[in-house]
């Protein structure tokens, strides 16, 4: 796949009115602070007709007078504290073409060509990038990629949406909550979790961490793309809840699931039995914290679950054993551990010289995993005026145990999964990861 750049430019917001003051600043809160400090990249691709460029252009400066943080810079405020500067400096804006028809490499494999379809991530003083890729047969494909320490995976798939709507011009609605200071610590704190190991970790042992990463170079791993039909996932629901004790309630089908790649993967990895293994699983605040917090709150509100297992305890009991684990890890996450949190934060972090366990230059997590879900998020609302994307996928991130769930573009309810392995450990998952009893027999 050759793409060519024909340009590549700053754009600003358009206001329709008076602009605002740029020398205004947005503190970041503790958990912008505390979330991946990284540009995270997706993927859409659009059958003809599309609209021009210059209108995918005008809406995005639309839409940045309304999220003003996107076009400003990462900075500190007079007292050193990190801050978003919403100076209006803008967001990179680039247009491209390839030579030939997407059709011939539909459905895009998750390999490094994908890097084409979006700008580099590296090195980048913009908080959002937008590469617009024109094909011979007419279609588009845009790469949008934004930094993690603005906002997380809800806010970021509000703001697309929002784009879309200032594309066919509409009114952006709803409009976004950007009060960054309305998680306050108690006085006195009430630190009721262990939040050192979790979310964060001594500048010490990182240290030690990167020392005793095996040195594999990424060209030794392989995304692979799964995907799970409805009927698969109906099975694998009704096996995991055979046992539950969660009132006669099934577990979810996102818990299923993972229980059974986390049982798969291990399985693949050929890990020793009594290796301790976890999955980080994101758990969304807004629903959690008490007093809720809007739907339409534009930040980071994410922690996580760590639900833990011995490697020969996970194979060696039936599925409900890890469906159980993760439910019980996520249930835990709740006000309370939010609270904690807060508390921990704003009181321990400087005490005791700690820096977040979050860390996208890990390139391998085994025998860990991460799980990000993207099933929720309204990502395949983009609409520029044409239409929704027939196509949606994350870039492509070689982090050995990262895995990506998504809505599968069929959109019948079934899962793709992108998942990061090693050469090596592939050929084994492959032959169980379709297998509701392959692993009973550890």
């Amino acid at each position: 796949m050759k793409v060519k750049i024909e340009s590549s430019k700053i754009i600003k917001p358009f206001y329709e009115d008076i602009p605002p003051s740029t020398k205004s600043y947005i503190p970041l809160s503790v958990f912008d602070k505390v979330t991946y400090e990284a540009q995270i990249a997706v993927i859409y691709a659009y059958c003809p007709p599309t609209p021009p460029n210059a209108a995918i252009q005008l809406g995005l400066q639309k839409a940045l007078a309304i999220y003003r943080e996107w076009a400003g810079r990462l900075g500190k405020d007079e007292h050193n504290n990190p801050v978003i500067l919403l100076n209006d400096e803008g967001v990179r804006f680039v247009e491209a073409s390839s030579n030939s028809p997407l059709d011939k490499i539909i459905p895009f494999k998750p390999s490094a060509s994908l890097l084409n379809l979006h700008p580099s991530l590296n090195n980048v003083v913009e908080l959002v990038q937008v590469q617009v890729t024109r094909f011979t047969c007419g279609s588009l494909v845009v790469g949008f990629t934004a930094h993690h320490t603005v906002a997380d995976g809800h806010s970021t798939s509000n703001f697309l949406v929002a784009w879309g709507q200032a594309c066919r011009g509409l009114d952006i609605n709803p409009l976004p909550l950007h009060d960054r200071t309305i998680f306050n610590p108690r006085n006195p704190p009430l630190i009721e979790y262990e939040h050192k190991g979790a979310e964060f970790m001594s500048k010490f042992s990182k240290k030690e961490n990167s020392l005793n990463e095996t040195h594999h170079v990424t060209e030794d791993i392989v995304v692979h793309k799964v995907h799970f039909t409805v009927e698969f996932l109906a099975k694998l629901k009704a096996k995991a809840s055979s046992m539950n004790d969660n009132n006669n309630r099934p577990y979810s089908t996102f818990e299923s699931l993972v229980a059974h790649l986390w049982r798969a993967i291990s399985k693949a990895r050929g890990l020793s039995g009594f290796e301790t293994t976890h999955i980080r699983i994101s758990v969304n605040g807004r629903t959690r914290l008490n007093p809720r917090v809007p739907n339409e709150y534009f930040g980071n509100l994410v922690l996580w679950a760590f639900p833990t297992a011995k490697v020969k305890d996970l194979l060696r009991e039936p599925l409900p054993y890890a469906t159980k684990l993760i439910h019980d890890a996520v249930i835990k996450v709740n006000n309370n551990y939010f609270r904690s949190f807060i508390d921990f934060a704003n009181h321990k972090v400087k005490e005791e010289c700690l820096i977040p366990t979050a860390d996208m230059n890990k390139h391998i997590l085994c025998p860990n995993l991460e799980v990000d879900s993207w099933l929720r998020f309204p990502f395949y609302d983009l609409d520029f005026g044409t239409g929704c994307p027939y196509m949606f996928m994350p870039s492509y991130f070689p982090t050995e145990g990262m895995m990506f769930l998504l809505p599968s573009f069929i959109g019948d309810g079934s899962i793709d999964v992108f998942i990061p392995l090693f050469q090596d450990n592939l050929p084994t998952f492959k032959k169980i990861c379709y297998s509701l009893d392959l692993l009973e027999n550890y």
